[in-house]
């Protein structure tokens, strides 16, 4: 995490300064750039002209070596200051983190915006110099990034503080989930993963562990038959978090992850090709750990459950085949037609357990379900399903805020008629088409009526690419959306 310090504008004495600018650089938001221009005999704005800079949203330009004492000086388009968004400010905050690499510390200057406006491109730089390096041990030093603080120049320092120290929180739970799904899978496996969710309990989490004899014991027989060919034994953790004190109690709200630390198909065997990313398969438990982290954190005033399944899915002698049949915690039975549709067969038990359990105002599971979803919408777009129109639009909407798109997919009647079986209650895949939609109604099966969402978060749990606030790799997709609705609606 960035080191945040905040100052009173002031034009630095030396290394880098970034000047955050509306469009047309002028009013409130310019006033450290006449500053800085006088500073370096007019350097600044005769570069920014070159550069035809104008405060647009999106444009950016460097200057280096101005004068002054200064390395460099980065200005960084808002556009109209009125109409940004968090969530464009933290892409400015991301562009910010990109353009400083080799600077070991900035000031950047965000006179004329409120404290909120700030925290927002604050934020956007922190998410963008998330780095997973603990296994390089090689790397030269002028390949490493080098920025490790940033100072903020705002005249309401206090303000300024209090509206980043919740931000804070949460991108640390989005850190802790980027952390868990960049690790590799000989390192993170079901029994560790769960100690990773014990170590919570410092931010207050309850967190329970539960191991195969006690899903054995509760007849967990979907998630247990998953797990069966691996020596990697399974866990399910519980993690709680109880932030409505003093406020009239009301049923917790409930997020379900699924956690496959490695899918290798099971009997049903995945292509060589590309089985290296399905250390990622544990991505939707991993979002829901980092929400949870989050929540608790920031001390949010709701009563939340997180539950995550833990399972490997391997191919051994004792692995579950194609063709067998288990029954699930629900007693609904389930014949297994691939072994690779393993992940909806640990939700279900899960899933189950939490309505038991806990009686939820609502459930929203999240999962790297299926490569059909990928081919929907891509790698930009995060499909859901659900049955309530109101939770449905809160989502849509808490993603919108946050920059993490999400589409609600329809769900109908007929697609669940396509995971009947011949011999048990239902089968765990339908046929080829509307894959996602089957999965999905598979898991409605398990849902029994409460107000649920499924989040299939296939495409968007990895990223191949730099975006404004996120590196390449593991995304934590989610996270900030389910908090954002989380903070909107109710608390």
């Amino acid at each position: 995490m960035l080191d945040i310090a905040v100052a009173k504008p002031a034009l630095p004495k030396s290394g880098a300064l970034v000047l955050m600018l509306e469009e047309g650089c002028a009013g409130a938001t310019a006033e450290l750039l006449v500053v800085a221009d006088a500073a370096t005999g007019g350097a600044v704005s005769r570069a920014l002209k070159v550069a035809e800079f104008k405060g647009k949203k999106g444009q950016s330009a460097t200057v280096l070596a101005p004068g002054a004492g200064l390395s460099r000086v980065v200005a960084v388009g808002l556009g109209k200051l009125a109409d940004t968004t968090d969530h464009s400010l933290e892409e400015a905050g991301g562009r910010v983190t990109a353009a400083l690499a080799k600077e070991p510390a900035a000031a950047v200057s965000t006179t004329g915006m409120s404290a909120g406006q700030a925290a927002s491109v604050t934020m956007g730089a922190a998410l963008r110099a998330y780095r997973f390096d603990r296994y390089r041990t090689k790397e030269k030093a002028e390949d490493k990034p080098k920025l490790g603080k940033i100072t903020l120049l705002h005249d309401a320092i206090a303000k300024v503080k209090a509206a980043w120290e919740p931000l804070k929180a949460v991108a640390e739970g989005v850190f802790l989930a980027r952390d868990l799904v960049s690790e590799p899978p000989n390192v993170l496996f079901p029994a560790e993963m769960a100690r990773r969710c014990q170590e919570l309990t410092k931010l207050g989490l309850k967190v329970e562990v539960l191991g195969p004899k006690e899903m054995l014991k509760l007849g967990f027989g979907a998630l247990m038959g998953v797990a069966q060919g691996s020596v990697r034994e399974p866990r399910m953790v519980v993690m709680t978090w109880n932030g409505a004190t003093g406020r009239k109690k009301e049923k917790p709200l409930c997020f379900v992850g699924k956690g496959v630390t490695f899918d290798t198909g099971g009997i049903s065997l995945k292509p060589a090709g590309g089985m290296e990313d399905m250390k990622f398969d544990m991505g939707g438990a991993g979002t829901v750990i980092g929400l949870m982290a989050a929540l608790a954190g920031r001390k949010a005033k709701v009563d939340a459950i997180g539950l995550v399944g833990l399972v490997e899915n391997m191919p051994d002698g004792n692995a579950q085949r194609p063709g067998d049949v288990v029954t699930s915690y629900s007693g609904q039975t389930i014949e297994v037609i691939n072994t690779d549709a393993e992940g909806r067969l640990v939700l279900a038990d899960v899933l189950w357990y939490a309505q038991q359990k806990f009686d939820p105002r609502f459930m929203v599971d999240l999962a790297t379900l299926t490569g059909a979803m990928v081919i929907t919408l891509g790698h930009e777009i995060t499909g859901f399903f659900a049955n309530d129109d109101d939770l449905a639009a809160k989502i849509t909407a808490a993603g919108a805020k946050t920059g993490e798109q999400m589409w609600r997919m329809p769900l109908t009647e007929s697609f669940d008629k396509q995971i009947n079986s011949d011999i048990a209650d239902m089968k765990n895949v339908g046929g080829r088409p509307g894959g996602a939609i089957t999965a999905a109604a598979f898991i409605q099966r398990f849902v029994n009526g409460k107000p649920w969402a499924h989040l299939d978060i296939a495409g968007t749990a990895w990223a191949t690419k730099d975006s404004a606030t996120t590196p390449k790799g593991a995304t934590a997709v989610a996270v900030r959306a389910l908090d954002r609705m989380v903070a909107d609606n109710y608390e």
